[in-house]
Parts: structure tokens; sequence; C-alpha cells
């Protein structure tokens, strides 16, 4: 878990307190990951930088690659004769998982590809802090870092994951394009139903989902005010990712994994897109998701995968089929007789 949390309007403005009590000395410094979009903008400015502290924008346009956490990692090594005393992340899922990834790597030897999997890593990571700026993809609380790498799509799942400190500000969410609103948030919806009929599910892990699913339902389907929902979903990402962390995703998810693999569609969309053709697995939750679609107007491109070849589809049902722990959640035991590649083909051929 998450050892320290904090979390209210505002909050951001208390990092420089945080980070000055883990400053290890004046030669290691703390290395901000901050999404590109905010190049320029009030919240890139509010980053308390001193001595050698530095900050680097990472455009968050495509999932987070292998190749791209070892490069952050060798130029860090390359610049300072120090560790870092931190890593803070600031933006979405893309770049909380870069910052995770990063802490790791700079403990642990080789590409961040052989750590695919889980519990391989070896080294407890370095001090890492996470500052989401949207909600929805739990990825502040969650004990992986997805990466695409050379062969699959998977998470660095381990224990030295977590976040050290997350700072949850729901004052950075202000101001998300509506689509990505909806997308990352539905990310979280798609945790909780994963995960609440999912065959993994304890008390822990439901307690978690169904408090999550609660929120994901005043944000989307009824009308409170915007502060009031920035604040819901936020908590409801918290909750979601805490949901899976003791449980596990399910059919939509390893879907999702073959397309982002293969045409790098982004992970909430992604979700979306499948989880839009899953009624035979989640019959309740897809028709809440049509629900939701409907009341916030969202219509979903189709035709994504019309044009793909025999080969490209064998691809997307290998990178979905390898993920064997979200088939077990989702079909027991016995999932191979359910989850064929005639089936996953069939549904990869509506979207």
């Amino acid at each position: 878990m998450v050892p320290r949390v904090i979390f209210g309007n505002g909050s951001f403005s208390q990092i420089g307190d945080i980070l000055k009590l883990k400053r290890k000395s004046a030669n290691a410094p703390f290395i901000f990951l901050i999404d590109d979009v905010f190049k320029g903008k009030e919240l890139a400015a509010r980053i308390p930088l001193v001595e050698n502290d530095k900050t680097i924008f990472v455009s968050s346009e495509f999932e987070p690659k292998t190749y791209q956490v070892d490069a952050l990692v060798e130029q860090i090594k390359a610049e300072y004769n120090e560790l870092p005393s931190g890593i803070i992340g600031i933006g979405g899922g893309t770049l909380l998982d870069m910052a995770k990834a990063v802490a790791i790597m700079l403990t642990n030897p080789g590409s961040s590809a052989e750590y695919q999997g889980w519990d391989l890593v070896k080294n407890p990571a370095i001090y890492h802090v996470g500052v989401p700026t949207i909600s929805g993809t739990g990825a502040e609380v969650s004990r992986t870092t997805v990466l695409l790498g050379p062969e699959r799509k998977l998470g660095i799942n381990s224990d030295y994951t977590p976040f050290d400190q997350v700072v949850l500000d729901p004052d950075l969410t202000q101001g998300v394009p509506k689509d990505q609103w909806f997308y990352t948030g539905m990310d979280c919806y798609i945790h909780c139903v994963e995960s609440l009929e999912g065959t993994f599910l304890n008390a822990f892990s439901q307690s978690y989902g169904e408090k999550a699913m609660e929120l994901c339902n005043d944000v989307y389907l009824k009308d409170i005010p915007e502060d009031e929902s920035r604040d819901k979903l936020m908590m409801a990402s918290w909750h979601g990712g805490m949901s899976i962390a003791y449980s596990q995703v399910g059919v939509a998810h390893a879907l999702s994994y073959g397309l982002s693999y293969l045409l790098g569609v982004k992970h909430g969309i992604g979700n979306c897109l499948v989880f839009n053709h899953l009624e035979e697995f989640y019959p309740e939750g897809v028709k809440l998701f049509y629900k939701m679609m409907d009341k916030h107007n969202i219509t979903l491109p189709t035709g994504i995968c019309k044009d793909l070849t025999e080969e490209e589809f064998t691809t997307m049902i290998n990178v979905a089929l390898s993920l064997e722990p979200l088939w077990e959640n989702a079909l027991g035991k016995d999932w191979k007789k359910t989850a064929t590649p005639e089936k996953l083909r069939s549904i990869y051929a509506k979207i």
C-alpha cells in the first residue's frame, strides 16, 4: 500500500515541504517528470526546484514504453554523480507509470523490459512520489507500472512499485477535455466491474470496489456540482486502484492490452472500445456503461480493426492471451475453454 497520502484542494502547494525531508544531499536532486501539456503553464511554474533539481517534460500522447524508461534512466545516471533523492511523476497514468518505472530501474540492472511480469524486481526503488492530474487509472495507488515492451504490454508488478507518497489535489484535474475525462473515468469503472465480478474477489478488494462503483455512479449518472465531481472521481480512482491491487482485472483489460500493443490505442479509450462488446461476460456492467455513454453524449470510434491482416489479429490475440492471471480472474481456472483465439478474434473484429 502507498504509505503516505495527502488529499485536498491546493494540497500540491505542500510538495516542497514534503520533499525537503527526503533530500539526501545537495548533489542528489529531485527529478520531476511532468506531462508536456503543462509546459509553460502555471502548474510547471509551481514546481519547487532547489539545488540541482530538474524538470523533464514527457509526452503522454502515447503509452509509456520500456525503451523510453531505459533512456530516461541512462540520461539521469549520466548527468548526476549520485542517485537522485527521488522521482516525482506529475500527470495521468502515463506519467505516473513512467515515474514508478524510472524509480525502479535506477536501482536495478538491465532493461525495464526484463522486469515486465510479477515480482521480478530484486532491489527497492528510490523514493518516488505521484501527483495525478487526471482521475481514473488508479496508477497513483497500484503496484504495477504498465509498459509497452518489445514483446508485450505488461506491468512491472512488484512490492517496490507503489509510490512512497501520493498528493491528491482535485484542483489539478480542472480543464481535462471531456472525452478524456470520460475514457479515463471509465478505466476506473471497468476496474470495478472486473474486480467485483472476478474469481479472485475477497472482502478486502470488494469493499474498495463497491465504494469506487458507488462514486462512479455519482459522477457519471447523477447531476452533481463540478467540484464535488472532481473530488469523487479522484477518490473513485484511488478505491478502484486499491480494489484491483488485491484482486485483478479481467477480459476488457486483457483485450485492451492487445489493441495498445499493436495499434498504440491509449488505455482508457481502448478499454471502452473493448468493453462495448463484452455483454457476454459483464451483462450488467455493459448495460450501465451504455447509460453513462448516453448521458454524456459519447460516441466511440468504429472500424479500428477493419483493415487488419490475419497476422495482426494473431499478434493482438497472443498479447491478450499471455495475460493469464487476468483471464483466470475473469473466467476461473478453466478459462482456456472460453477464451479461445476464435472468440477473441470475433470480439476484435467488431471494434
